[in-house]
């Protein structure tokens, strides 16, 4: 292993060591440890809230700490199931009910009248309010308890699950007061639905229960160099072919011409690039055939580069993951790298060798003083 693969193990190593994959029981002094109480534990100084706060965090944030975490984790991911299949099923339309007013119509010039019925608008089944208000308690349980026995409230703050979280409970609450405060007219009732989209992000929280969702976060934050590089070509790309395929498609007579501007343009490009081609725009000259050839055939290429580097990354992440879980626990920290320190007791000058001294190696190994000043010297 060369020095440069070393140094990339050495730092995929301290990332997975930062995204906390063990699946292992964590010991009852690291436990304490976590919170600062080592010493207080090994004291048996511990009062009653010192002894139950690490024991409620585990059981919240680490599924893999005991029997009653793994409920308590297949609990959450149930709940986090339950809420997304609400969210989605009550936009169908066989499962809203309609409202319905009754309107006086004239029928004639006598002063006929009769009665029509009027709909508004449809508004999801009453049983969903209750499926989301089961859910959402739940979820306010959950992000209360876990911030009451988080043992650093700032990075709890700081995390983006954890944020998401917030406001999608949040949101639940406040669609309830202002769906009591505001009117009923359909724009308030259309605004609130379309916030409360946020919810859908809940999805996110299922990072918590399962590894490899963690390992693929980060390995497109790894590759975030690579994806920033591939979207602005793409941009670049878009743009050129855009304005290309404006002007091809005015260069023959085309009475069905679609491309009226570039920006219109743009959504043939980027339809094109990405191989999906939903066929409502399309070249019909020949001059437009061929830049969508090239386009189509760019597209491809550029969208192909930087996939064997993501795909690597992962393959990098995933199989230092499965090496490290058959590691025993206490091995699988990262040391970090400490220059050798120089003995205590300083050695005496190294005057030339006499007849019964020995060279090389072996007098490299009679000289303790030579060979740590030598060891020092590399290490700085």
């Amino acid at each position: 292993m060369t020095y440069t693969s070393h140094r990339e193990t050495q730092e995929t190593l301290g990332i997975l060591d930062r995204l906390d994959l063990d699946t292992d029981k964590l010991a009852e002094e690291d436990l304490y440890k976590k919170f600062g109480w080592e010493e207080e534990f090994l004291s048996n100084k511990l009062n009653f809230w010192q002894r139950i706060k690490p024991k409620l965090w585990a059981l919240f944030d680490e599924p893999y700490s005991s029997m009653a975490a793994k409920i308590v984790a297949v609990v959450s991911v149930f709940f986090i199931v339950i809420s997304i299949l609400s969210f989605c099923l009550k936009t169908f339309p066989g499962l809203r009910v309609p409202i319905i007013s009754n309107e006086t119509v004239l029928i004639d010039e006598n002063g006929s009248t009769s009665f029509v019925l009027h709909k508004h608008r449809s508004e999801p089944h009453t049983a969903f309010l209750y499926i989301e208000c089961v859910c959402n308690s739940w979820f306010t349980f959950e992000i209360i308890t876990r911030f009451a026995v988080t043992p650093d409230k700032r990075e709890f703050l700081k995390s983006p699950v954890n944020i998401i979280d917030f406001i999608a409970t949040l949101s639940f609450y406040m669609d309830m007061v202002l769906n009591q405060v505001l009117s009923e007219e359909e724009t308030s009732y259309e605004v609130l639905e379309f916030f409360s989209i946020i919810r859908i992000m809940r999805l996110f929280k299922l990072t918590r229960h399962i590894a490899g969702l963690k390992i693929l976060i980060h390995t497109f934050k790894a590759s975030a160099k690579e994806l920033l590089l591939l979207v602005f070509f793409l941009i670049v790309f878009i743009v050129v072919f855009a304005a290309l395929i404006y002007y091809a498609e005015r260069i023959q007579y085309n009475p069905e011409n679609s491309f009226d501007s570039i920006p219109i343009g743009l959504w043939w490009a980027i339809v094109t690039m990405t191989t999906v081609g939903y066929g409502d725009m399309a070249p019909k000259t020949y001059a437009g055939m061929l830049v969508g050839a090239l386009c189509a055939l760019t597209g491809v290429l550029t969208i192909a580069l930087p996939v064997p580097v993501i795909v690597s990354n992962f393959s990098m992440f995933y199989s230092h993951t499965q090496a490290r879980s058959k590691l025993p626990k206490k091995r699988r920290r990262v040391l970090p790298v400490e220059a050798v320190r120089p003995k205590s007791q300083s050695a005496g000058p190294v005057g030339p060798k006499g007849p019964g001294q020995r060279g090389g190696l072996e007098g490299m190994k009679s000289g303790p003083g030579l060979l740590d000043s030598k060891l020092n010297r590399l290490g700085k």
